[in-house]
């Protein structure tokens, strides 16, 4: 019955509002014509508080990865030396991208479920002074870790290196100051935090960065950022975009206009403290001190036989569904997302799922309960 009505809790696609939905539905228009000249920078201006920059930002058509792929392509020759900070599947991802376009690849690893130290970065820059990139996660979804990047800037920053930054799972979710911080490029994607279907991906571009794009030689062409940027002085993109999800994040813009960006952070920590503590009332382990936990998902290590047929059972029984863990945790963890278009009703939905398959009836949502009226009383 209602197996169409699911909740929806993994890191992304997050859960669109219906009001989005249906701009994304919106007839289609010339992407050469008068309407979308002013569109398109409108949309983009409009993206800035968010990212907390001044810089310019483009977008491209497709997934979080293809603007990874393409701060990449922008910013390494052939046998350029990067570091790249991996504790976890998307710190990994950097990697293979940079090995892809043959950079040499010096890798910093610190363990899955703990946050890179910047002293650690500000320590091998110095041993490797011709380091030209530094790729960096912001929020590590495979694992639940919000890496601090302001300390990871300053430490960058006393180097000649860029700092790119991916932010796919965290802008719009968590604090990111991409110009106090010094990062160079920063990367997101519409379909978590800023409420939209998959399908675009949003690339901020400072001075330095578009500076070093002059000197790339790697091939590229879809992926030019330079030719982005100079048909975005036009109005225009240079291919055809996702029209579709341009309607879709005007209409997510005017909700986060409305809700405002403090406000969506604080709704985000809050959302985390709930199922941190719901979890943690079941006797469930976390995989993240507090320290370092992620805004918008939380791992959990669970210690049951088989993580796979628990999950399915979540899915079909309660018509919650959660995502599995990622790599050398993918038999350990599993993974509540809890960003975007997400309330606290939803988190103690998705509770009450986890601890009615647990047979631990009203123990983890008492929990999360508490900390939500606790929320409430601090802030009237």
């Amino acid at each position: 019955m209602f197996r169409n009505k699911i909740e929806l809790r993994i890191p992304g696609p997050a859960p669109v509002p219906p009001q989005v939905l249906q701009a994304a539905a919106s007839p289609m228009i010339n992407h050469r014509g008068e309407q979308f000249k002013h569109k398109l920078p409108g949309v983009l201006n409009r993206l800035k508080p968010i990212f907390k920059t001044e810089n310019t930002i483009l977008s491209i058509t497709g997934s979080g990865t293809a603007g990874m792929e393409a701060a990449v392509a922008n910013t390494v020759n052939p046998g350029d030396p990067v570091l790249v900070l991996i504790g976890g599947s998307f710190g990994q991802r950097w990697a293979d991208i940079c090995n892809q376009y043959q950079a040499k690849v010096y890798e910093l690893q610190y363990p899955w479920g703990e946050g890179v130290d910047p002293e650690a970065v500000h320590d091998f820059l110095q041993k490797h002074p011709e380091i030209k990139v530094v790729f960096a996660t912001h929020n590590e979804s495979s694992t639940g870790v919000l890496n601090d990047i302001e300390g990871i800037g300053k430490a960058v920053a006393n180097s000649d290196a860029l700092l790119v930054v991916d932010a796919v799972s965290s802008l719009g979710g968590s604090y990111l100051e991409t110009d106090a911080w010094g990062i160079d490029i920063v990367c997101t994607a519409s379909q978590k935090c800023l409420l939209t279907p998959p399908g675009l991906a949003f690339i901020s571009v400072s001075e330095r960065a578009k500076e070093r794009m002059k000197e790339i030689k790697s091939p590229r062409f879809y992926f030019n950022l330079l030719t982005y940027e100079e048909m975005l002085l036009k109005g225009q993109p240079p291919y055809t975009p996702n029209l579709s999800n341009f309607f879709a994040i005007e209409e997510a813009l005017d909700l986060i206009e409305a809700e405002g960006l403090d406000n969506i952070i604080a709704r985000h920590y809050l959302l985390r403290d709930m199922i941190r503590a719901g979890i943690q009332a079941l006797g469930l382990k976390l995989l993240v001190e507090e320290r370092w936990a992620s805004t918008t998902v939380t791992a959990v290590v669970p210690e049951i036989d088989n993580i796979g047929d628990f999950l399915k059972n979540l899915y079909f029984n309660y018509g919650v569904e959660l995502a599995g863990g990622q790599g050398k945790l993918a038999t350990t963890t599993f993974r509540i997302g809890h960003m975007g278009y997400a309330t606290p009703l939803d988190m103690l939905t998705t509770l009450a799922a986890i601890e009615a398959s647990l047979g631990k009836f009203g123990v983890a949502t008492a929990a999360a309960e508490q900390v939500w009226v606790e929320a409430m009383n601090k802030n009237r």
